[in-house]
C-alpha cells in the first residue's frame, strides 16, 4: 500500500494487484497509493524467512520478544480480507488459505525463538482506512484465526484492537472486540484502542481481557503509568505531529509537576 517512490521506484507488493485508493506515508509525506504487484508464492515464503531472521536478530539484540503485527492494514491483514486478497492459489479463498501466510510465519518465528516470546496483533473490525473494508466473511475469518490460535498454548499473548473508527452502521462489523473474542480465545488477551483509566479497568473487571494496552497516550504522557496510579488527568496528543521528523510531538510533552 506504499507509494512506489518509497521503494526506490519499484511497485509495492500486496496479496493481489488492487489499489486501496488511500494515502501512504513516504519520505516526502503522504502520497496517493498505486496498484501494487501481487506477491508470488516464492516471495511469500521469502517474507516468512525474513520474519524469522528478524526475530532471531531481535533476541540477539537483547529484546524479550517480538509481536507479529497482523492488523491495521499491514501485509498479513491484507491477506485476511477479501477487499485486498482475491488470490486463487493456496493463499486465497478459504479461511485456511487466507490465514496460511500468517500461520506459516508464526510457526517459523515461534519455532526459532520460542512461542512464549511471540505475541500477535489483530484488528478484526478495521474498516474505512488503509484501504481495508469489512464484508460478510471478515469476522468469520478472524474467528477462524483466533480459534486456531488456541493450539499455540505457549503463545505470549494475542493483542486485539477495538474499532478505530465508529462501526455502528457498518454491516457485519463487531463493535466490542474484546467481548466478542474473549469466549473464543483461551490464552492471554490484550485489548487496545480508546481506553482511559476507568474504561480500561472496567474491561478487566468484566473479564473481557487480561490486560489493556495504551499507544498514543504514552506519546503525550511520558509518565502515563504514574498518572494512572494517581488518577491524574491525561494530556492530549497532537495528531498534527504524527509521522513527522523532529522532537516536537514526541519528546516535548511535559510530565506531572511535583
Amino acid at each position: 500500500m506504499s507509494h512506489p517512490d518509497f521503494h526506490g521506484g519499484r511497485l509495492p507488493v500486496a496479496p493481489s494487484a488492487i489499489n486501496p485508493r488511500d494515502k501512504s506515508f513516504t519520505q516526502e509525506g503522504f502520497k496517493d497509493t498505486v496498484t501494487p504487484r501481487a506477491l508470488t508464492v516464492s516471495e511469500i515464503h521469502d517474507i516468512t524467512n525474513d520474519f524469522k531472521k528478524a526475530a532471531e536478530n531481535a533476541i540477539a539484540a537483547g529484546f524479550d520478544g517480538v509481536e507479529i503485527h497482523s492488523a491495521n492494514g499491514y501485509l498479513f491483514h491484507q491477506f485476511f480480507t477479501n477487499c485486498s486478497n482475491i488470490r486463487k492459489d493456496e493463499y486465497g479463498g478459504s479461511h485456511e488459505n487466507k490465514a496460511r501466510f500468517f500461520f506459516e510465519t508464526l510457526d517459523a518465528v515461534g519455532g526459532t525463538i520460542g512461542f512464549e516470546r511471540v505475541g500477535i496483533r489483530l484488528n478484526p473490525s478495521a474498516h474505512g482506512f488503509f484501504g481495508i473494508t469489512i464484508d460478510q466473511d471478515t469476522i468469520p475469518t478472524f474467528e477462524y484465526i483466533v480459534e486456531r490460535l488456541n493450539d499455540y498454548r505457549n503463545l505470549a499473548y494475542a493483542h486485539f484492537v477495538e474499532p478505530m473508527v465508529p462501526v455502528d452502521q457498518v454491516p457485519y462489523a463487531v463493535k466490542e472486540i474484546a467481548k466478542h473474542f474473549r469466549p473464543r480465545y483461551k490464552g492471554t488477551l490484550v485489548i487496545n484502542c480508546g481506553f482511559k483509566r476507568d474504561s480500561g479497568n472496567q474491561v478487566l473487571e468484566k473479564g473481557h481481557a487480561d490486560a489493556v494496552a495504551f499507544g498514543k497516550p504514552f506519546i503525550s504522557n511520558p509518565d502515563l503509568v504514574e498518572r494512572v496510579r494517581l488518577g491524574a488527568p491525561w494530556a492530549r496528543w497532537d495528531e498534527n505531529t504524527f509521522y513527522v521528523p523532529g522532537a516536537k510531538g514526541y519528546t516535548d510533552y511535559p510530565r506531572l509537576e511535583g
